[in-house]
């Protein structure tokens, strides 16, 4: 249980970084700030998909803000709250 509680803390940290990086644009060179660029997006994307395809983003004249970091976020508090607490 001690192993499930660290990783949903780490997914927690590597979606918390996910939102960082959606502030700025996507490296197109091949430098290491791309690579964890793309891996910390390919860790998120497929299960953030389905809160987007479900809840899709909210318009704000040419803003768009996305909720599934916030579903997701939600999902995974009540998640650790439960496993962690059982630990």
């Amino acid at each position: 249980m001690h192993v499930i509680c660290y990783l949903l803390t780490a997914y927690w940290f590597v979606l918390f970084a996910r939102i960082i990086l959606s502030w700025f644009p996507m490296p197109m060179d091949r430098t290491w700030f791309s690579r964890v660029y793309g891996v910390i997006f390919s860790l998120t994307e497929p299960v953030m998909r389905p809160f987007r395809n479900l809840l899709p983003p909210v318009r704000f004249g040419a803003v768009a803000l996305d909720l599934s970091p916030i579903i997701l976020f939600i999902i995974l508090a009540i998640v650790r709250s439960y496993v962690c607490r059982v630990v």
